[in-house]
């Protein structure tokens, strides 16, 4: 029996090991199980090359749990190691058995050696008092040996008995690690980390993993049904996705993957991280964030990559020219199929362009790139629903009408078609244009692309008079006297909590509403964007709203209230008009809305003690 000490530079190693090595001890699994699929593949590497002899049998990997004993076992059947090898590779921290591989055997298979690290089987550590390694090599003439160690440099290193080639890694759990002796914990882990691992991996006589998942395959391989299988392998209870992306590129990186654009409700309950990050196969992590532009964290799906830097316990991405590369790589693509589609599948295109539209939107708002190549086609949606423009058809289709004074296209907009129907359609009675911008992304976009877009500007269809929307109109001629405008205005001069008001008298059509409420386009935008949130959000969202009412002094109504001899009704009347027109805006509130429709009921005919009680 030989007996030694493990070549360290500090008798302190495996204290570190223990508690820093790894963020989550769970990851002891993964790397134990990864480190099988190594030996395994080697095996089948050799022997592709006859550099190893016999049959392979069934080559397979399995993990036991004994809860009596409080041991797991992980064995595989692959290429095993000698005795000499064990010395080498387990007694040398951080000499990666895979890497010499890959050296001695470069370009035969490589991409299937998942090891780099060197310290991966060390992790058995952080969970266990005593760890046995018990190994046989394919080697014929080497003998099994069996090394073992508590945690402490020493270790023992003895020859024995074993039938099989391959190696058996014993792991007896300390006290700490206790859960890790439950059968559905161990379950979880192995679901989570080895799901797709390219070697069959049974846990209690079931395999659980999925050895050939649909984004290694190649593209012409796979069927619609292929992709939305695996979909739904990877997300059991969403919706079929709405379309998706192969990706499939090596070089001047290795990446595959596919990433699926997922149907996004109007409510918004969006949920990021939902790509998962692979190398070689063994689940990396969910957090892409340097990997995928952030306007992509909406997607789901799956990327692979062994060229992808982590560090030793592949949790976390560290600073990499080929991160940027590969970024930039998976923007393209997606600009490159979003292009596709709306060229090839327009209609497809438009039909989905609820989901598809907040993808486009923020990745405009992110990512100056992909904001050239979306220009192309990012939608405008007519607010009757069914016409969809891109910014040219929009200029074409209005070029007559909504070109203002200083020749700036005029983008006419509604955040909310049901609130705003009047003001909507009072701008389609002029022959104007009226899209739908509702999602939350939409007040930022504006912001954004008014700045990026030469001669464009967005007004929101309620922000002025009909007349004004697109330039400032000089009143008409009204049918009131000096005098009677000055009354009226006076008349109108009511008082609002959190509002401040300002009231103009103009002559417009008989036919347009005695009074607007318009707020002018910046204070709204501003506190729009306010109640998504921002650094301005607190200043903005406690400001009073600005709200301008016109009031037209051509309409009939006022004949009869300027007429009307009891002051007291007279101002009621009036009160009412601006409360409907505020109301119109979403305006009128609490106490205000309850006080509008007990006036409101009064002049009717009710009895003046006649009060109604609003709740809510």
């Amino acid at each position: 029996m030989q007996k030694g000490n493990i070549r360290v530079q500090t008798e302190n190693i495996f204290p570190i090991i223990k508690k820093f090595l790894y963020s989550e001890h769970d990851i002891f699994l993964r790397e134990l199980v990864s480190n099988a699929v190594d030996a395994t593949q080697k095996l089948k590497t050799l022997s592709s090359l006859g550099e190893a002899k016999g049959e392979l049998g069934e080559l397979r990997i399995d993990v036991k749990l004994d809860t009596d004993a409080k041991t797991i076992t992980i064995s595989d059947k692959g290429v095993g190691m000698t005795a000499a090898e064990v010395d080498k590779y387990l007694n040398q921290v951080a000499f990666s058995g895979a890497e010499e591989f890959l050296q001695k055997y470069k370009g035969q298979n490589e991409a299937n050696i998942i090891g780099h690290f060197g310290l991966g089987f060390y992790s058995s550590f952080m969970v266990s008092d005593k760890v046995e390694v018990i190994t046989k090599s394919y080697q014929q003439d080497q003998p099994a040996v069996k090394w073992e160690c508590d945690g402490s440099p020493a270790f023992t290193l003895e020859e024995i008995e074993k039938a099989e080639r391959g190696t058996d890694i014993v792991l007896h759990i300390n006290e700490e690690s206790r859960e890790f002796l439950d059968a559905a914990r161990l379950r979880q882990i192995l679901e989570k980390f080895c799901r797709f691992l390219p070697v069959p991996i049974f846990f209690e006589d079931k395999q659980i993993n999925n050895t050939s998942p649909a984004w290694t395959k190649k593209p012409s391989e796979l069927t619609t049904e292929d992709y939305q299988n695996f979909y739904k392998e990877l997300y059991p209870f969403n919706e079929t996705p709405l379309f998706w992306i192969h990706l499939n590129v090596d070089y001047p990186f290795n990446l595959t993957g596919i990433l699926y654009f997922p149907k996004i409700k109007q409510s918004y309950e969006i949920q990021k991280d939902k790509i998962q990050l692979y190398s070689n196969q063994v689940f990396v992590t969910e957090e892409v964030k340097d990997i995928v532009p952030e306007f992509l964290m909406l997607l789901q799906g799956v990327i692979d990559s062994p060229d992808i830097p982590l560090n030793v316990s592949r949790s976390y991405l560290q600073g990499d020219p080929n991160v940027k590369k590969i970024n930039n790589y998976i923007t393209k693509k997606v600009a490159d199929k979003l292009e596709e589609i709306f060229n090839k599948e327009r209609k497809e295109f438009e039909e989905k362009w609820e989901s598809i539209g907040l993808f486009v939107k923020y990745g405009m708002m992110t990512d100056d790139k992909f904001f050239e190549k979306a220009n192309k086609f990012n939608l405008f949606e007519d607010v009757d629903g069914g016409k969809f423009y891109t910014l040219e058809e929009y200029r074409l289709a209005t070029e007559t009408l909504q070109k203002n004074k200083e020749g700036k296209l005029v983008v006419l907009y509604t955040t909310n078609p049901v609130q705003q129907d009047a003001y909507i359609q009072q701008a389609k009675a002029k022959g104007y244009i009226v899209v739908k911008m509702e999602t939350l992304v939409d007040a930022a976009f504006i912001n954004q692309v008014e700045h990026k877009w030469e001669n464009v500007s967005f007004t929101r269809v309620d922000a002025d008079i009909a007349d004004n929307l697109i330039d400032k109109q000089e009143a008409g001629e009204s049918v009131l006297s000096a005098d009677e405008a000055n009354t009226l205005k006076s008349l109108f001069d009511v008082k609002v909590q959190d509002i401040n008001m300002t009231v103009e008298v103009k002559g417009l059509s008989p036919e347009a509403p005695p009074v607007v409420a318009t707020r002018p386009e910046f204070m709204r935008r501003m506190k729009d964007m306010a109640a998504v949130s921002g650094p301005m959000a607190n200043f903005y969202a406690n400001m009073p709203d600005e709200v301008a009412l016109t009031v037209n002094g051509n309409h009939p109504v006022f004949q009869n209230i300027l007429n009307e001899s009891d002051s007291i009704k007279k101002q009621k009347l009036v009160h009412n008009l601006a409360d409907l027109a505020l109301l119109s805006q979403g305006l009128l509130k609490g106490n205000n809305l309850t006080e509008f429709i007990n006036r409101s009921v009064e002049l009717i005919g009710g009895e003046k003690k006649s009060k109604i009680i609003v709740e809510g």
